[in-house]
């Protein structure tokens, strides 16, 4: 019998600003990934250009089997430095799950540029209701809704990792979510 084993993602880190190459590697070998990117307006040549940088600096999610990712980081050839994210109780490292990663694939994929980025140390978030956004952009997304610098925010939250908070959204958007 042929099992396939079970992809998860993972967090990694790259160092001095490697995503986009590690991006590039990854997308070539076909393993899903994502990084959350951000508008940057640069002036070159006297006109003002848009490109797309990475919003979180050396953060990389990739959608694979530990095994795969450890072959990677083994290979001859392969000169960016992979590190997982790790649990700081089990000493493993961080899996994100598939639901949870849609809904921030959702809110950080937008290029939205008043989306916010949290690190896990800013976070101090008072926990607020579990809701799903029922329309507009952010339609899906699976969050907290919190007030975050004045308004109503809806935040996906990957625990130890990263977290990334909506535009404001008014609260016919939104519908409570009860375990």
């Amino acid at each position: 019998m042929n099992i396939t084993p079970r992809l998860h993602w993972f967090a990694v880190r790259v160092t001095y600003g490697r995503e986009l190459a590690l991006k590039a590697f990854l997308d070539e070998e076909k393993i899903e990934n994502f990084i959350p990117m951000r508008r940057d307006y640069v002036v070159k040549d006297g006109r003002r250009i848009c490109k797309f940088v990475p919003a979180v600096h050396n953060l990389v999610f990739i959608r694979s089997t530990r095994k795969r990712i450890d072959t990677l980081k083994d290979r001859a050839g392969m000169n960016i430095p992979i590190r997982y994210i790790m649990n700081r109780e089990n000493h493993l490292p961080v899996i994100v799950p598939e639901d949870q990663m849609r809904s921030f694939i959702l809110v950080a994929g937008t290029y939205e540029e008043s989306v916010i980025y949290v690190e896990p140390a800013e976070l101090q978030l008072v926990r607020g209701q579990k809701v799903r956004v029922k329309g507009g952009v952010f339609e899906g997304a699976v969050g907290e809704f919190v007030r975050i610098r004045r308004d109503r925010r809806v935040v996906v939250n990957i625990e130890g990792v990263m977290a990334v908070a909506t535009t404001f959204i008014h609260s016919s958007l939104v519908e409570p979510i009860t375990d």
